[in-house]
């Protein structure tokens, strides 16, 4: 498997072959074709693998705090690696890297998650903060709070997002409640919302797209 993911790439790996290989270098002496095999019937796949709760990895036997330990490893490198595609650099023109970002970092997310990027005068991000974390069909939000750091930023602009683990991005009544008031905070400050994205499993919904800004 090795030598073929060198010379073939990672698209030549399966799902099971990849677990396989991650495991084993945490487990370097234990076969981990078992484990491997357990993870994908209990979770499905490579990416709900290794987003998979601390707890539920915990249920799966044989893999121990080392081998989960590598799976979250992985996991911080894929969504490091899809940040860095993102941060400092514009995003209305490169939508789509933004798009995959929040993907990787959302996607699999089993409670809500509410975040703000917060743009400069390039639109360029220049952070990407949690602002809270909530229920799985509920966070908090407070625009005084979304401002008030808009502001210890200098941002001229933000966007939105949070993801709905549901996997339904369809907007609620209180997320579109929750976004002109948001947007009401921002216009009396002179800072742009350009948009709110919600996340879902596979899909996701832009505000902007849907005109409901």
């Amino acid at each position: 498997m090795r030598q073929r993911l060198l010379t073939a790439g990672p698209d030549s790996i399966a799902d099971h072959e990849m677990l396989e290989m991650v495991l084993f270098l945490a487990l370097p002496r234990r076969d981990t074709k078992g484990i491997a095999r357990a993870l994908l019937d209990r979770f499905g796949s490579f990416g709900r693998v290794i987003a998979a709760p601390l707890q539920d990895l915990r249920a799966v036997e044989g893999i121990g705090e080392a081998g989960i330990s590598a799976l979250k490893i992985v996991q911080a490198a894929a969504v490091r690696l899809a940040r860095a595609e993102v941060m400092n650099r514009p995003v209305l023109n490169n939508w789509d890297r933004l798009i995959d970002y929040l993907n990787t970092a959302l996607a699999r997310e089993r409670v809500e998650q509410f975040r703000v990027l917060f743009l400069d005068n390039r639109n360029r991000v220049v952070a990407d903060e949690a602002q809270a974390r909530g229920t799985v069909n509920h966070t908090p939000v407070y625009p005084r709070e979304v401002m008030k750091r808009a502001l210890e930023l200098h941002a001229t602009a933000i966007i939105l997002v949070h993801n709905h683990p549901s996997g339904d991005p369809t907007p609620s009544r209180e997320d579109v409640e929750m976004t002109r008031e948001i947007k009401r905070a921002a216009q009396a400050l002179s800072i742009v919302l350009h948009d709110h994205v919600i996340v879902g499993n596979g899909r996701w919904v832009s505000f902007r797209r849907e005109g409901l800004l």
